[in-house]
């Protein structure tokens, strides 16, 4: 792995995280540059046990969110796979995991322990509720956090039914969370010298990151009205049938409605005054999304992306899942890419969606396998061969084909 490029070369991080949400953000950080050190059980973390698959321990979610990673399969609850750990995290700048709080007390892998081992240690937790809490120790996925975070509600206010987010999206929003977080931390460790425990607990962050817009009337003392961002909850906020498929039609200022309605041929509806400016626009959005569902059966959606675009009204077709990855907007950007695993084979990569023109991020090297680094690690932590041998004979360790 070449770890001289990117914006983060030189920052080792330890990933001691699982499934999604810590994992994807390693990942990123990966991606940048950092060093990023997979420490895993001697099972393995368990998205490796995510189908579809090729082969044991490599499933398509695995694959997706461990790029950019070596891996160091440890048994941690061990003497000898504890005092490794130790020393590696001697030679960290950061430490990312997501177990709870009482497992990492147990382990004695707390924030203050490690923190005190290596002064320079940004040491993130990230766990469902804060860790001054009651709920700190519960388990916490990501339909947990959708549920306690307000998102449910808001799919059945504005759908009828009290559903999930088609896609895991508590998890992702706060690995994006230990980024930033984690980078604000890294900056102040390279100004002091000192590091610093970094918590993200998910159901506050979800919860803040829904009130932005859905606090609305609540933001004011006394309330101005209710909760929730009427443009988004308005019943018809949803893509349209035209023609020939589907699109996303989306006039959006009191001047972009009017513009949209007079290209239509509507001229009536231009100067309608339910339209006529924002708190007009607020008290009947929902009038306005029945009208763009009303009309866009009458063209196809080429036709209403040329009348769109020729008068910079926000318009977009509906595209499937399937078809992005041969859409060329997709393969030219490199949004997606074919690459080659070592285990695998060919293979879609996700890319680096962020164009960094200094600094380019990217993959320099597929999810490995469970233990696929063990050995070299050790070595480079000072382990003798006959150490190492003994560890993993032991099972302590495991090591994996590649080590």
């Amino acid at each position: 792995m070449d770890n001289g490029t990117g914006a983060l070369a030189g920052v080792r991080v330890i990933d001691l995280a699982s499934v999604v949400m810590g994992p994807y953000a390693t990942q990123i950080l990966g991606d940048l540059g950092a060093d990023v050190i997979k420490v895993e059980s001697p099972g393995g973390d368990m998205v490796r046990r995510t189908h579809p698959q090729r082969n044991p321990g490599m499933g398509a979610l695995a694959l997706n969110v461990n790029r950019n990673k070596r891996s160091l399969a440890l048994d941690l609850k061990s003497a000898d796979g504890r005092a490794a750990f130790l020393d590696l995290v001697a030679t960290a700048d950061v430490l990312v995991t997501n177990m709870r709080p009482g497992a990492l007390d147990r382990l004695g892998l707390d924030g203050e322990t490690l923190t005190a081992h290596n002064p320079r240690l940004v040491y993130c937790r990230a766990q469902g509720f804060r860790s001054d809490s009651e709920l700190a120790d519960r388990a916490a996925y990501d339909e947990i956090v959708q549920a306690s975070s307000g998102m449910v509600d808001l799919m059945r206010r504005a759908t009828g039914t009290p559903s999930y987010a088609p896609t895991i999206l508590a998890d992702k929003v706060c690995a994006l969370t230990i980024v930033y977080s984690v980078l604000a931390a890294v900056i102040h460790q390279k100004a002091t010298g000192r590091g610093q425990v970094v918590e993200v607990p998910m159901n506050d962050t979800m919860l803040a990151f829904n009130l932005v817009e859905h606090l609305s009337g609540h933001t004011f003392v006394p309330e101005e009205g209710p909760t929730g961002f009427n443009r988004s909850m308005a019943a018809g906020h949803q893509a349209v049938e035209t023609k020939d498929g589907w699109a996303c039609i989306l006039p959006y200022t009191p001047a972009n409605i009017a513009d949209f309605f007079r290209a239509a041929g509507r001229e009536d509806l231009a100067t309608d005054p339910r339209f006529a400016d924002g708190a007009a626009l607020s008290a009947h959005q929902e009038d306005l999304y029945a009208l763009i569902a009303e009309m866009s059966p009458d063209r196809t959606t080429d036709d209403w992306a040329r009348l769109c675009a020729d008068h910079s009204i926000p318009f977009a077709p509906v595209l499937a899942i399937d078809e992005a990855e041969n859409d060329p907007y997709v393969t030219e950007g490199g949004v997606l890419t074919e690459s080659e695993h070592p285990t695998e084979g060919r293979y879609r990569s996700i890319g680096f969606p962020v164009k960094l023109s200094g600094t380019p991020a990217g993959m320099r090297s597929p999810c490995p396998s469970l233990g696929q680094d063990s050995v070299a690690l050790l070595r480079e932590l000072g382990r003798s061969p006959e150490q190492i041998d003994a560890l993993v004979s032991s099972g302590v360790v495991v090591s994996g084909a590649a080590s």
